[in-house]
């Protein structure tokens, strides 16, 4: 696989998946309370939050603490954050994902 056009697909598609999840929805970018995306890699992260508007600070990051777990990232982290108190119900969820074959794809969900 090669670096950086593996980085550019996953920046582009996983942003423009979060963006029609959104929007489907009615919603921006403000409402949403944390995102739960596929730990790959933190750069892919910082970009998709640069290009939806939304900080990093929303994002609940892992990665740091096992590497990219493939997809087990989204439960592990969801189990996490929710654990930390960082997810409480009402919350409004983002789910991101960028997998097998380079195919992507988001969710929104009330906790």
């Amino acid at each position: 696989m090669q670096g950086k056009p593996v980085f550019t697909h996953a920046v582009k598609k996983i942003s423009e998946a979060s963006q029609v999840a959104l929007e489907h929805n009615t919603l921006n970018a403000s409402e949403v309370d944390c995102v739960v995306a596929h730990q790959a890699n933190l750069r892919i992260l910082e970009g998709v939050a640069e290009r939806c508007g939304l900080p990093l600070e929303k994002f609940y990051l892992n990665i740091h603490k096992y590497g990219n777990t493939s997809s087990a990232s989204i439960p592990i982290a969801l189990d996490e954050a929710v654990r930390e108190g960082r997810i409480k119900p009402g919350n409004l969820l983002l789910f991101a994902a960028l997998g097998a074959g380079l195919s992507w794809g988001s969710a929104l969900v009330r906790f």
